[in-house]
């Protein structure tokens, strides 16, 4: 069981196309618009704690050391998605903190000196905090995508003291990769539509146990039109973290079109 002080801000959010969203594309408008209110909406934190849906890992691991490189895992970018900064320093208490949380929990979590901080990180942060100066460590999900495992996961972060820490879950609502590059139907549009409402209610319907909400998450795919908005589930499972880590409804939700979608943004205020 938890020694839980559910007092973290927690986001769920959409980051979007690789690094288009810091190259001035205009189908990324709401979603910068989105990630600057949450930005305002939350205390200043003192550390980011992201999982990002770009990383996945036999085990948890978290990165580790002073100064994180970054990791430009996208590809056939012009040269200047290559050439973006985001000089956030790591926080290595706080890695050791995250692995400790784990142990309790009966979950191995290993140390990743050598990874940087990849896309789901630095992308999101270098709108919401241009200046780069919060610390950041990255925690990667796991192999297998159990959506079970990454709810346990998430419950176990909620018991990090670190006041006014952040836990980001860095997805995207929405992950057909396919749908993104052909013309929308009646019908597409509608699935898109109805699966982000079901997400929508599933974080923040306050009528749910904090079971219930577990329970639908953990049987997700049997959401409206799930298989269709997410072939494989990297994108969602951050979002699954997040919930464990919550262990409250959510307090807003935001709907932003990105990219030509509908995308779900979650946060959830301190307790």
């Amino acid at each position: 069981m938890n020694e839980t002080k559910r007092n973290h801000a927690v986001i769920y959010l959409s980051h979007g196309a690789g690094p288009l969203p810091l190259l001035g594309d205009a189908r990324h408008a709401e979603m910068l618009d989105n990630l600057r209110v949450l930005a305002r909406s939350i205390k200043r934190p003192s550390a980011i704690l992201v999982v990002s849906a770009h990383w996945e890992a036999a085990k948890p691991a978290v990165t580790v050391g002073s100064r994180p490189s970054l990791l430009y895992d996208y590809y056939d970018f012009p040269p200047e998605s290559y050439e973006i900064t985001y000089p956030a320093p790591g926080d290595d208490a706080l890695s050791a903190e995250v692995r400790e949380r784990l142990a309790r929990n009966g979950m191995d979590c290993g140390e990743e000196r050598e990874r940087g901080f990849d896309h789901g990180l630095f992308v999101p942060l270098k709108i919401m905090y241009p200046e780069a100066d919060i610390p950041c460590v990255q925690l990667s999900l796991i192999k297998g995508l159990a959506p079970s495992a990454h709810l346990a996961l998430g419950s176990a972060l909620a018991g990090i003291d670190r006041e006014n820490l952040l836990i980001l879950g860095s997805g995207f609502s929405f992950h057909n990769m396919r749908a993104f590059f052909m013309p929308d139907t009646e019908e597409t549009v509608t699935a898109n539509q109805e699966f982000q409402a079901w997400l929508a209610e599933t974080c923040s319907d306050p009528s749910l146990t904090e079971d219930q909400r577990r329970e639908r998450l953990a049987r997700w795919e049997s959401a409206p039109h799930a298989r269709y908005c997410h072939p494989r589930e990297e994108h969602l499972l951050p979002l699954h973290v997040c919930v464990g880590a919550a262990g409250r409804p959510s307090s807003q939700w935001f709907g932003p079109t990105i990219f030509g979608k509908a995308a779900t943004t979650v946060l959830w205020q301190p307790a």
